[in-house]
């Protein structure tokens, strides 16, 4: 398989056109390679320097990251950006981005994972954005309380950035959209939710939550986008019979 058949299957796979017109994210191919064959990738959540250096010591011959390197208008080659494409283009690694839609993905994306990782019952899409929802939501059963969700959401013990205790103390009804997601929000209040599940806080989120009294934690950027890339990465390894590697790089955001 050579980096165009990747690119082929990938973006069936993930919908990549559906979110065309909604996505800043230039999703798909942003960086190709030579024509040679695909022995094995690297996946990561960001495609910072640093992930770009690590997928070439580890050999890949491309890198599959959730936040690309372009978004949505012309960019000068200076700075970071020469740096990364740099070590891109003298590797001949190629990079493949996948934003929204690996949000959005019933099976793969990094909200139907944190819903399976809830236990969620009756999952349904939610949070529209541009007409589409990326995010889902469900029932726990037996509902939970805040502490028990935080658990559930950030296994390895991990600190979540925000929690904000509005709620009912008994959790049933959960929302979830990954990322920098806070205003969200205000339509899981309006459908009634318990819980509302994302990345990022916003300063006026809070007298939104308090006022609606609905509970809310915001996990991590990161923590809650690590999931896609990783579920990918195994549907690869299962599919294509590829070698896949994993490059951490948490930021604590």
């Amino acid at each position: 398989m050579d980096i165009q058949e990747f690119e082929s299957w990938a973006s069936g796979l993930l919908d990549i056109a559906a979110f065309g017109k909604v996505d800043d994210s230039l999703n798909g191919l942003q960086v190709g390679r030579s024509d040679g064959a695909l022995r094995k990738l690297a996946f990561a959540v960001d495609a910072s320097l640093e992930t770009i250096r690590r997928a070439k010591e580890a050999g890949a011959q491309a890198l599959f990251v959730h936040h690309g390197l372009f978004w949505g208008k012309p960019l000068p080659v200076t700075g970071n950006l020469l740096a990364r494409l740099s070590v891109l283009l003298e590797a001949d690694m190629a990079l493949y981005a996948c934003h929204l839609p690996l949000d959005a993905h019933a099976e793969l994306g990094n909200n139907a994972v944190l819903a399976r990782m809830l236990g969620l019952k009756d999952i349904q899409p939610f949070g529209e954005y541009h007409g589409i929802k990326i995010g889902f939501k469900g029932i726990l059963d037996p509902s939970l309380d805040l502490g028990a969700v935080v658990r559930k959401v950030l296994p390895a013990g991990d600190q979540a950035r925000t929690i904000l205790p509005f709620g009912p103390q008994s959790i049933a009804k959960v929302a979830v959209v990954s990322g920098g997601a806070p205003f969200e929000l205000l339509q899981a209040a309006a459908e009634g939710q318990d819980l509302y599940i994302t990345g990022e806080p916003s300063h006026s989120i809070y007298h939104e939550a308090a006022e609606s009294r609905i509970n809310f934690i915001a996990a991590g950027h990161y923590a809650t986008e690590v999931h896609g890339v990783k579920a990918v990465a195994e549907r690869v390894s299962r599919d294509l019979g590829l070698e896949t590697v994993f490059i951490e790089q948490p930021t604590g955001l």
